[in-house]
């Protein structure tokens, strides 16, 4: 006779402590800011405090926490609801208040062009697609429209698959950084574009436009940022695990 094997899978549910909690955060704190002419542009917060919109075309404007994010991962969503420009949106790392104008001024920069351009006036062109700058001093529109080392900006990095492709109208990206103080790693859409490492300022995390209106900012949350070395869960994966109260599954397989 054959004798018949029955195999049972045991699931057991173990913590997995190295990933914190996402905290929502709450916009209705942060400062609008700006460096040019065009003030501090028109940032508008939703009464729930979930989202912004910022809707004019000017000079280079940051939205921020005002706080210490380094050390930090951040994710949410960002589109562009208009057909019209094709200009930068993006996010600063490591910001302090006044720093737009400060010439002793240390930052992150991350913006994204919908489309190659060239601005007489610049005396360049300005390239299509997503990318990393260290920012010192204060920030020229020159400087932002070129990624010019001449006006204190410092291109460190072009995205991995979005290094020369610009983002679409009215479409929904997630985003997540991952911002500590030997790190920065940028994911869009899940895939991880950005990844450097160095000596990285402390400060805040905020948003970031130049020439470029009808952006919304929204869902955003923050938790501690994980341990480099783990596989980081971009976009909905983590909220998932949370969902299912933030447990690792250990399998193990019994036959008899």
């Amino acid at each position: 006779m054959f004798r018949k094997l029955a195999c049972v899978l045991t699931i057991a549910f173990v913590p997995a402590a190295s990933w914190a909690a996402p905290a929502p955060v709450d916009l209705n704190a942060w400062v609008a800011a700006g460096g040019g002419g065009e003030g501090a542009g028109s940032w508008t917060i939703s009464a729930d405090g979930n989202s912004v919109v910022q809707s004019a075309n000017g000079d280079p404007t940051v939205f921020h926490n005002n706080a210490n994010s380094r050390g930090a991962a951040l994710s949410g969503t960002i589109t562009v609801e208009t057909a019209s420009d094709d200009d930068f949106i993006g996010f600063v790392l490591g910001y302090e208040a006044g720093d737009l104008t400060n010439p002793s001024a240390h930052y992150l920069l991350i913006d994204w062009k919908q489309a190659a351009q060239t601005y007489a006036p610049y005396g360049g062109e300005a390239k299509a697609g997503l990318a990393i700058s260290r920012v010192r001093g204060a920030l020229s529109n020159k400087g932002a429209w070129l990624h010019d080392p001449a006006e204190g900006v410092v291109e460190l990095q072009r995205g991995a698959t979005l290094g020369s492709t610009g983002w679409v109208d009215n479409t929904t990206y997630t985003f997540d950084l991952i911002f500590t103080s030997t790190v920065v790693q940028v994911f869009v859409n899940g895939v991880k574009e950005l990844d450097i490492a160095g000596a990285f300022p402390y400060g805040g995390f905020g948003f970031y436009n130049f020439s470029q209106q009808g952006v919304r900012y929204a869902g955003l949350e923050e938790r501690a940022a994980p341990q480099i070395g783990a596989v980081p869960l971009p976009g909905a994966l983590p909220l998932m695990a949370l969902g299912l109260g933030a447990l690792g599954l250990r399998g193990r397989r019994r036959c008899a």
